[in-house]
């Protein structure tokens, strides 16, 4: 019983906990976190049987704002690790996590921190499907992609801002900027649609970032790499868990529609 009660007060390792970051907007607290993440999965499950006898909404100038908006977080992130690590000479391929106070160290941990708030923001993207009444998008990759990056990027913006971090959050900042440019211009409708040829390769481009993570994260493990080995280990097996179901979609969705058009 006590030591229920020390974790429901005290998630373990919280000494561990950096103090740079600790305190920030929805980091200290495991159970906030938590909380929201029940909500979101409460709401994939509930939200389409409150809406049955609802016309679904079209949402246009919502989604377009939306999209653009996270479009330019991503991109503001981007710059500032790009900037930041480039000042500070951080290595690519292994960059310690220092306690640090420096002006561009904290403008790392910052950006990593938005970044982790802005997969928060990405639950609007299963709510706007739901109350769109898109139903087919709302696949087991869809929904365990985005119950799962908010809490494990709080784990990284809690334990680990800044140091190795940065390289995940600098190559998903890149392709969120793209992927979101994509579908703020295709929330226009049809005139602009038809121009958008290029959706498969949102799809590959995520393979590609899935496969230079997980190659990144098996060199880490390899060279001894001084960051939380743990960490390099679970971001290797979720890129795997990544590609597999990306893979599995893009062939269904893609590779398949091409068979059968050359039939």
């Amino acid at each position: 019983m006590v030591n229920f009660t020390i974790f429901l007060t005290h998630f373990p390792y919280e000494h561990l906990a950096d103090k740079r970051t600790k305190h920030w907007l929805l980091v200290d607290s495991f159970w906030n976190m938590i909380t929201l993440v029940a909500l979101y999965l409460l709401l994939v499950f509930y939200m389409p049987k409150w809406l049955k006898n609802h016309k679904p909404l079209e949402l246009k100038t919502i989604l377009i704002v939306y999209n653009i908006s996270m479009a330019a977080l991503n991109a503001h992130i981007f710059k500032e690790i790009f900037l930041s690590t480039w000042h500070l000479k951080y290595n690519y391929f292994c960059e310690p996590c220092k306690l640090l106070y420096s002006k561009y160290e904290m403008k790392i941990a910052t950006a990593v921190w938005w970044f982790y708030f802005s997969k928060l923001l990405e639950f609007a993207d299963t709510i706007f499907f739901i109350l769109r009444k898109k139903y087919e998008q709302l696949s087991f990759l869809h929904i365990y992609h985005h119950s799962t990056m908010f809490p494990l990027w709080w784990i990284a913006i809690k334990w680990v801002p800044t140091g190795s971090t940065f390289f995940p959050t600098l190559i998903n900042s890149f392709v969120h900027v793209v992927m979101y440019t994509y579908y703020g211009l295709s929330a226009f409708g049809p005139t602009i649609r038809k121009y958008l040829w290029w959706k498969k390769y949102l799809t590959l481009l995520q393979l590609t970032q899935f496969t230079v993570g997980l190659l990144w994260a098996v060199q880490a493990i390899v060279y001894n790499c001084d960051f939380p080995t743990w960490i390099n280990y679970a971001t290797m097996f979720y890129m795997i868990s990544f590609l597999i179901l990306f893979g599995r979609f893009y062939t269904l969705k893609y590779k398949r529609k091409c068979s059968i058009k050359h039939k």
